[in-house]
C-alpha cells in the first residue's frame, strides 16, 4: 500500500507561481511513475504531468509545458509540482498519482491523493 499526500495548492492571480509537493509513504515501488492529473469543475480529469524514477524521464502535456516543471527528491519521496506564470485555466484540483508510465499516459492511475485545490484568478 502507497499513500499520497498533496500540498500547495492555494490561490494565486493570474501570473503567479505556486509549487505542489506530492510526498509518496508506505510501499514504494520505484519501479511506478509519479504524476499529476487535474481536474476542473465540469471537466474530466486530465494529465498535467508524469516522472518516472526510472530513467529520470518526465513528460508534460502541450497545455503546461514551458510553465510547469516536475522534479523529484529522493531522499524525501517527493514530486514536486512547480507552477509558473499561472493561468484561469489552470484553476483544478490537482492530484498526485504512482503507477506505471504507460497507465499514466492512458489516464490511469492506481494510487491517487486527496487533492489539493489550485484557483487561479484573473
Amino acid at each position: 500500500q502507497v499513500q499520497l499526500v498533496e500540498t500547495g495548492g492555494g490561490l494565486v492571480q493570474a501570473g503567479g507561481s505556486l509549487r505542489l509537493s506530492c510526498a509518496a509513504s508506505g510501499r514504494t515501488s520505484s519501479s511506478y511513475a509519479m504524476g499529476w492529473f487535474r481536474q476542473a469543475p465540469g471537466k474530466e480529469r486530465e494529465f498535467v504531468a508524469a516522472f518516472t524514477w526510472t530513467g529520470s524521464n518526465t513528460y508534460y502535456a502541450d497545455s503546461v509545458k514551458g510553465r510547469f516543471t516536475i522534479s523529484r527528491d529522493g531522499t524525501k519521496n517527493t514530486v514536486y509540482l512547480q507552477m509558473n506564470n499561472l493561468k484561469p485555466e489552470d484553476t483544478a484540483v490537482y492530484l498526485c498519482t504512482a503507477d506505471l508510465i504507460t497507465r499514466l499516459q492512458r489516464g490511469q492511475g492506481y494510487y491517487w491523493g486527496q487533492g489539493t485545490q489550485v484557483t487561479v484568478s484573473s
